[in-house]
């Protein structure tokens, strides 16, 4: 289990509030248990920090800052790529198997994914989304069913 400390004198006010967690965590698409399982705590203890029973740690903060961060990194990136096409197309996933069988080298879940691709819609004018598996190849603009977007997942965010 990860151990979070707050600094020396953390100040009350500068802590990240339970509602702020909570909406930044379903603004990632993460759900409670993936997000303790990638901080290393319980699922109780981010269900606690969600409900205000215990004070979130500042070293927690910093870490979901630092997943706002990569997965903004990661949607700049995937729109960039699809700008410049001509039918800008992404896959994404109904479930973490299907997700993790295309990208096993990504830990994040497919709800995170489909956040992604939510996030690359209101960027990318008629962007095209299907689940995987419901695209034909030839429909894909780099073939093997596959968008720039997904290429720029094989290069990106690791989990």
């Amino acid at each position: 289990m990860a151990e979070y400390t707050d600094p020396p004198g953390m100040p009350e006010d500068e802590r990240m509030t339970p509602a702020e967690f909570k909406v930044v965590r379903e603004f990632l698409g993460l759900t409670g248990d993936w997000l303790a399982g990638y901080l290393e705590v319980s699922p109780r203890t981010v269900r606690h920090w969600e409900h205000g029973k215990y004070a979130i740690p500042d070293g927690v903060r910093l870490a979901i800052e630092d997943l706002e961060e990569r997965t903004a990194q990661f949607v700049a990136g995937v729109v960039q790529q699809l700008m410049d096409l001509p039918d800008p197309g992404v896959i994404t996933y109904r479930d973490d198997e299907e997700y993790h069988a295309d990208h096993p080298e990504i830990g994040f879940p497919a709800s995170w994914h489909r956040a992604v691709v939510a996030r690359v819609a209101q960027e990318v004018p008629a962007l095209s989304i299907a689940f995987a598996g419901e695209v034909a190849v030839e429909a894909s603009p780099h073939g093997q069913g596959r968008t720039a977007g997904d290429r720029k997942a094989d290069e990106g965010v690791r989990g």
